[in-house]
């Protein structure tokens, strides 16, 4: 049997990737997907709708359908694929185009990659080393949603029921403490950030109604302190802005703040322990090179190891967003 012909077809695809997230960037900016739904769901429709012609509105729409982002019926109506119907859709709950988009500003720093590796320079917090509540309220009004729809998650997956209060170190938004207290009668939870985060932070704490149950204070969990009391700590999405050294010194100090018998939940952008995949952790680990971060991507194994050196126990690994996040658990002894 003959061997298969090798090609240049993935090779390309990859190379003009970027075509497709500009594709994607102009449909959300335009509102084209809000559109769809809202029944201007042809060419000649949509065009008229977002101010791009009937002529442009084909274009976008063939490379919509090439990306199965819409799908198109025999008679030349167009449909939001579901997961663009749940999150691109202007309006409903889970809305994240805001999200989607945010990444746009470090679109040219992924052009010369090259020249940035090559500068080789690492700042303590990364991108939050000049963070204002201004540039912190914009980042965290992209991640809401996001956040939201993953707490819910986390909450549904993770049973809390006679835990007493939560710590969320690098809490951002909320989300997390905000959801635990809908879900859990009598918890209480506070959220640890920098000082421009726990400005927005309280701002969606008020807006969901939850003051009397969760507060925000200022912290840097890579220096701490971590407040007493606690017999809960989550950290979600802020793995690879750190390296190992930080991450070992990080939980062993979230051990020792929590209670007897607490619960300790990492939750990030883990790669397999063969360092192969998934994609996703392997370039939110390569972005860290942007802002000059001195993190990088960590192993399901590294992750399990900075629990067990720390001394945490009942240590776990369960797929939390598919090729995307990991939550590791452990359990303080009591």
């Amino acid at each position: 049997m003959a061997e298969k012909r090798v090609d240049t077809v993935r090779l390309q695809r990859i190379s003009k990737a970027y075509w497709e997230t500009g594709a994607m960037y102009a449909a959300i900016d335009l509102g084209v997907f809000t559109q769809i739904a809202a029944g201007a769901n042809t060419i000649a429709k949509l065009g008229a709708a977002v101010g791009i012609g009937t002529l442009n509105g084909e274009r976008l729409l063939d490379a919509l359908a090439g990306m199965e982002l819409v799908t198109r019926d025999a008679d030349g109506t167009y449909t939001n694929a579901p997961d663009v119907a749940r999150f691109l859709v202007e309006g409903e709950r889970s809305y994240a185009g805001p999200w989607m988009t945010f990444m746009r500003e470090s679109w040219g720093d992924w052009g010369r990659l090259s020249e940035v590796l090559k500068e080789q320079k690492t700042e303590p917090l990364g991108m939050y080393d000049d963070l204002t509540v201004e540039s912190a309220r914009a980042y965290h009004k992209a991640t809401y949603s996001i956040g939201m729809g993953a707490a819910r998650k986390f909450h549904r997956e993770v049973d809390l029921t006679g835990r007493r209060r939560i710590m969320d170190l690098g809490g951002g938004s909320g989300a997390y403490c905000i959801i635990a207290a809908r879900t859990w009668p009598g918890i209480s939870a506070v959220v640890l950030d920098l000082p421009p985060v726990v400005t927005v932070a309280r701002e969606f704490i008020a807006e969901n109604g939850v003051s009397d149950r969760v507060t925000a204070e200022s912290c840097d969990f890579t220096r701490g302190p971590f407040p007493s009391g606690c017999d809960v700590a989550i950290q979600a999405s802020n793995l690879p802005i750190y390296d190992r050294e930080t991450w070992t010194r990080v939980v062993a100090q979230v051990f020792d703040a929590l209670e007897p018998g607490g619960e300790y939940h990492l939750i990030g952008e883990m790669l397999d322990d063969d360092r192969m995949g998934p994609i996703a952790p392997a370039m939110w680990g390569l972005y860290e090179a942007i802002p000059h971060s001195i993190g990088h991507a960590h192993t399901i194994a590294e992750c399990i190891g900075y629990l067990e050196s720390a001394g945490f126990e009942e240590i776990s690994a369960t797929e939390f967003i598919p090729k995307t996040l990991t939550r590791v658990t452990g359990r303080k002894p009591g």
